[in-house]
């Protein structure tokens, strides 16, 4: 990924925030017709070797986890905060008219090795761990005693588990720090005026600043 050093993300927990925040992960790997993507809810856990431990499941239909299934470098990709920039939103450019539109986001890249975990435990552990992360703000969580143990059986069943040690975490802020501030300030106040509001506040305060 080209990251510019005042793009940079290296703050371990600015790292960490952005993968809670958005767990739906793009799970990049090789397959026979060239490389390929799945989207994920991952589980994170940083405590895990030098850079953490990802845990997720996958549809037993999906061939992604026989393809890896010897261990396999994958990379998945985390996508933060977005939004499109007007050059109208910085104050400058009515004085010089020397800006261009762009975007600001935020991207987490983990790099590791996938490990397929097809085993019962292990899968219950991760669904039942994604269920009570992802319900806890629904006025009465679902759990999976909700559902008869036959249908669980069946939908644990149909399911495969997956686990990435991460070797490598990049990140990126692309938060207007190249900017003016005024123009970051302009811009932030733009996107909250447009009820973009954790991408104003990250622009206020970015990582590593």
């Amino acid at each position: 990924m080209y990251t510019p050093a005042h793009f940079a993300v290296t703050d371990p927990a600015a790292l960490h925030r952005i993968i809670r925040e958005h767990p739906l992960g793009m799970l990049v790997t090789p397959s026979p017709d060239g490389m390929d993507a799945n989207h994920i809810p991952f589980e994170f856990d940083p405590t895990v070797g030098t850079h953490g431990l990802l845990s997720a499941h996958v549809a037993r239909a999906n061939p992604v986890w026989q393809q890896c299934a010897g261990g396999t470098d994958v990379l998945i990709v985390f996508r933060g905060n977005a939004h499109y920039i007007s050059p109208n939103w910085y104050p400058s450019k009515h004085e010089t008219h020397r800006q261009v539109p762009t975007w600001n986001y935020e991207v987490v890249h983990a790099h590791g090795r996938l490990t397929v975990r097809d085993d019962d435990k292990f899968v219950r552990g991760v669904v039942a761990r994604l269920t009570r992360t992802h319900e806890a703000q629904e006025p009465k969580p679902w759990k999976m005693g909700d559902s008869s143990p036959d249908y669980i059986d069946g939908m644990v069943r149909a399911i495969v588990g997956i686990e990435v040690l991460v070797t490598r975490l990049e990140g990126k802020s692309k938060l207007s720090q190249n900017r003016e501030p005024r123009d970051v300030q302009g811009a932030a106040d733009s996107l909250r005026a447009r009820g973009v509001l954790p991408l104003a506040e990250s622009m206020e305060h970015p990582p590593n600043a």
